[in-house]
């Protein structure tokens, strides 16, 4: 049990950092407003998290514009794709146990 228990992730302990990655494993791309609606949170604490996973290389920022506006999307990169993966793994592992 102890090694299936650090085989998850700290960085998905937060339930918004969890769901960031698992709209953007999904989807791949994803608008900033769009995650931002999605998970119903303000831009300020999204964008918090969004600093955190990208520290870890989980995720990229592509900043362009759609006619005058600017738009952010999100990217989950492909080191995210796999801690997401191990992460998930370890989860089935312990409902297993159970």
């Amino acid at each position: 049990m102890k090694n299936i228990i650090r085989q998850l992730d700290k960085a998905f302990d937060h339930k918004i950092r969890l769901g960031v990655m698992s709209i953007l494993a999904v989807n791949g791309k994803v608008p900033f407003n769009d995650l931002k609606n999605t998970l119903g949170l303000t831009d300020g604490n999204l964008a918090s998290h969004l600093k955190q996973l990208e520290t870890l290389g989980y995720v990229c920022f592509h900043k362009g514009f759609s006619g005058r506006k600017p738009v952010t999307t999100d990217e989950i990169t492909q080191e995210g794709k796999e801690a997401v993966l191990q992460h998930l793994k370890a989860l089935e592992e312990i409902i297993k146990l159970r």
